[in-house]
């Protein structure tokens, strides 16, 4: 036959070599099931990996953006309209009048326009997924730079992944997860005797759960997450609860870590939504 059934997964006879090498590791036997959801998820990690992208150019600049809209990141701003030429005389910032000397440039963040003073920056704009950095205004640049270092650094972070305690909604006991930002950004991969994956695009609400906070300002650090969200097909809202590990310091500081680029990133989806 072209497929054989284990448990409630189809599973080619070319994958059943590597399952029964994955499974008998001397006593240290893993679970057939947790096997096959292992090798579930890293296919449609490797799928996601080849997502087609296309360049294209617009008046902005080049761009490489996803062949189909619907595999973009969430965390993506479209680009802007820009400000017609005869609607601005004057550059915004400055106000100075615009002639044959004083040429009118668009920042290509915002789409307003100004003169070349007040727009002579040019910074990444990973968000609208420029191949080269574009001319923004002093107020954009600023904004671009801070999120530059997201995609830099805690971009990073969320993709490596932390262990966290995790307790599904209304259940009592807690489950020791490893949680990953997917490659292309779009789900969250929690893998442990059981696997879940959360479309990003669902998540209603991220709460950061802190400790350590003094009335004379002193340090918090992040202990965990409230995280609501909707599954595929239904507007009822799910929660999960994400703790870090007590036992193991280094896992400790790791997850705090994680947890602190998550609160980031959801400030960029829910600006991505807003706009």
């Amino acid at each position: 036959s072209c497929c054989r059934t284990v448990g409630a997964l189809a599973v080619r006879p070319r994958y059943c070599v590597f399952l029964k090498r994955r499974t008998a590791v001397g006593k240290h036997r893993t679970p057939l099931i947790k096997t096959l959801l292992w090798w579930r998820t890293r296919r449609r990690e490797m799928s996601s990996d080849h997502d087609g992208k296309k360049l294209v150019r617009s008046p902005s600049g080049l761009r490489m953006v996803p062949e189909s809209g619907a595999l973009s990141s969430p965390f993506c701003l479209d680009e802007p309209q820009w400000v017609p030429d005869k609607e601005c005389p004057r550059c915004i910032q400055c106000e100075t009048k615009f002639d044959f000397i004083t040429r009118k440039h668009h920042c290509r963040r915002c789409g307003r326009c100004f003169c070349d003073k007040c727009c002579s920056k040019k910074v990444p704009l990973p968000r609208m997924c420029f191949v080269d950095p574009v001319r923004q205004c002093v107020e954009c640049a600023l904004i671009s730079q801070k999120e530059t270092e997201f995609y830099d650094k805690q971009l990073k972070v969320l993709l490596n992944g932390a262990t966290f305690f995790v307790m599904a909604g209304t259940l009592e006991k807690s489950e020791t997860m490893v949680c990953r930002l997917s490659n292309n950004h779009r789900c969250l991969f929690l893998d442990g005797n059981s696997h879940y994956e959360i479309e990003l695009a669902r998540i209603s609400s991220v709460q950061i759960l802190t400790e350590g906070f003094t009335p004379g300002g002193g340090n918090t650090r992040a202990t965990g997450m409230l995280l609501q969200y909707k599954v595929p097909g239904s507007d009822e809202l799910k929660q999960m609860k994400f703790t870090t590990s007590e036992d193991f310091n280094s896992n400790k500081k790791l997850s705090a870590t994680w947890l602190v680029a998550m609160h980031k990133a959801a400030k960029l989806l829910y600006e991505s939504r807003d706009q």
